[in-house]
């Protein structure tokens, strides 16, 4: 079965042709460069590049897959949670595209995506399993029952730890997209030099709570610049990077042991940080526990996690028709 999968829930228009867990073809048109003037995505500048994009990401994502339209089998798309106006071109071209076709048209929730991503770099990958997906607006510890069955354990109160990354990078003036260029620039963490907290969370056992360090680092900062005094950005950068990655770490592996899972997932944009994959890896080797993550260029957002999550949407009897509509926030395990 062929699926022409579309993503457009933020600031990447991406189309690809996915048979299974194989990915014929995975066009990105990226809009960083514009959104760098700003220093974060605009979400009306967003929508509108998008609007310019699709069909032609569209066009050579069945190019590159060697294909035609009239080759296509199901249509799927992300159509929550993200930036509205930026969902609302992918859901509406999907919507005219499947119509047209006479195909089925999929509804992906993009956490589930990028979850997703991991069985395209891994074929042998198959539920129950705990994921911990951590991208910039999304930070939840979930249990992977079925493949489209997902009880959510864990999660931030406040802010995502991918937003923890760029708001702070954002802070020490660092180039957009921040939490990648805080993760390039790291050294080594020195907390006697920038003592910063572990905060905890008031909700849930294994919840997280990013705010207050986003908080520490601004004040230590605004304090530095007042008194004139200069910030070892790298030093810093990694010191903020090895808080992040403990109390995401700290959190997965203390559900693995209490639930008893021996497989752990990790997803979404932040999965991509080099310092959170080398701990990761290291603690899973010491425990004995297998450590799935997607390559690189699955880490970030693309309709390839897309057209892989919707086999399985499909297959569960998950379509929809003409009446789907976009939405900004919905839970992993909506029903």
């Amino acid at each position: 079965m062929k699926i022409l999968a579309i993503e457009s829930s933020c600031d990447e228009t991406s189309a690809a042709v996915v048979e299974g867990r194989i990915v014929l073809s995975n066009i990105i048109a990226t809009q960083i460069a514009e959104h760098r003037i700003y220093g974060g995505v605009v979400p009306e500048i967003a929508s509108r590049r998008h609007t310019e994009a699709i069909s032609h990401v569209c066009d050579e994502a069945l190019k590159q897959a060697g294909i035609t339209y009239s080759d296509i089998d199901a249509v799927a798309v992300t159509f929550a949670p993200g930036l509205i106006g930026a969902l609302l071109v992918g859901v509406n071209f999907a919507k005219g595209l499947a119509l047209s076709l006479g195909v089925p048209l999929i509804p992906v929730h993009h956490l589930r995506s990028h979850i997703a991503a991991n069985y395209i770099a891994h074929p042998d990958l198959e539920p129950p399993f705990l994921c911990l997906l951590v991208s910039g607006g999304n930070t939840v510890l979930a249990e992977v029952t079925d493949y489209t069955s997902f009880k959510i354990i864990g999660g931030t109160r406040d802010d995502a730890a991918g937003e923890c990354f760029d708001k702070t990078a954002r802070c020490l003036g660092l180039e957009y997209p921040g939490g990648v260029t805080l993760d390039k620039i790291a050294t080594v963490a020195d907390f006697k030099k920038y003592p910063l907290p572990y905060p905890k969370s008031g909700g849930g056992e294994y919840d997280f709570s990013f705010s207050g360090l986003k908080t520490a680092v601004i004040n230590t900062v605004h304090n530095a610049r007042q008194k004139g005094e200069e910030i070892d950005i790298p030093v810093l950068c990694a010191t903020i990077r090895e808080r992040v990655c403990d109390m995401l770490i700290d959190n997965t592996f203390k559900a693995a042991e209490s639930l008893r899972y021996k497989k752990i997932a990790v997803a979404g944009g932040v999965s991509a940080n080099s310092e959170l994959r080398c701990r990761m890896d290291t603690e899973c080797k010491k425990r004995g526990f297998e450590l799935f993550y997607p390559p690189l260029k699955y880490c970030g957002d693309n309709a390839a996690m897309v057209g892989a999550q919707a086999i399985f949407e499909y297959e569960s009897g998950n379509m929809a028709g003409t009446e789907l509509n976009a939405t900004a926030t919905l839970p992993i395990d909506y029903r």
